[in-house]
């Protein structure tokens, strides 16, 4: 459902049209790649060799590759601002529009024109890095740890968490947004800011 402009959800592009087309309900995200993913994890059961268990290991493969790739993705692109004013533009469109607005809940997730491409852009890197025997799995795996990074990051903004985990985890984001922009750059985990040292002046 297309959602127009209102306090909450500011205008970004004079066209209403494209403005339209700026924002995304979180739901199109399991709508999409819930079907995407069992797709890939039945065509690893159905076009090699590969049984249901290393299936199985392959999506684990592909979900913590994820992470890896949610961290640096978020850190090297996300905060990427190239010189000029096109380069002020491209980073407010990719990830400035979040910051600006942390509570518009629309313009959270990816829009699918985005994220339907890069599901296949990211399969053909699999394929023609991993082969396709392996690809599969692997990218199975990698959707469901998109779709988890997603909803995700959509409920730590919008909702408050019960467990102690999803507390901190919200803690975290929330202070990448407004204390240390350079720092706390994972978002469904923790676990590759520490590794990297990115976890903030406190650490936790």
């Amino acid at each position: 459902m297309l959602m127009r402009a209102t306090p909450e959800s500011p205008r970004m592009f004079e066209s209403d049209f494209i403005d339209l087309f700026s924002r995304t309900p979180w739901t199109i995200v399991p709508i999409l790649f819930v079907p995407g993913a069992a797709f890939l994890f039945w065509g690893s059961l159905h076009y090699t060799d590969l049984g249901v268990l290393a299936t199985l290991g392959l999506t684990l493969g592909g979900f913590l590759f994820w992470t890896l790739s949610e961290y640096w993705l978020h850190r090297l692109f996300f905060h990427w601002e190239p010189p000029g004013k096109w380069g002020e533009r491209m980073h407010f469109l990719v990830h400035g529009v979040h910051h600006k607005w942390p509570k518009d809940k629309y313009r959270l997730v990816m829009p699918p024109a985005v994220s339907i491409a890069l599901y296949f852009i990211f399969g053909a890197l699999f394929y023609y890095t991993i082969g396709p025997r392996l690809t599969w799995g692997v990218h199975c795996g990698y959707v469901i740890g998109y779709m988890f990074y997603d909803i995700t990051h959509y409920y730590i903004h919008h909702f408050n968490p019960k467990s102690a985990y999803g507390l901190r985890l919200k803690k975290n984001h929330m202070l990448h947004h407004f204390k240390t922009h350079d720092q706390r750059f994972g978002v469904s985990n923790m676990v590759w800011d520490k590794v990297f040292g990115t976890t903030g002046m406190t650490g936790k």
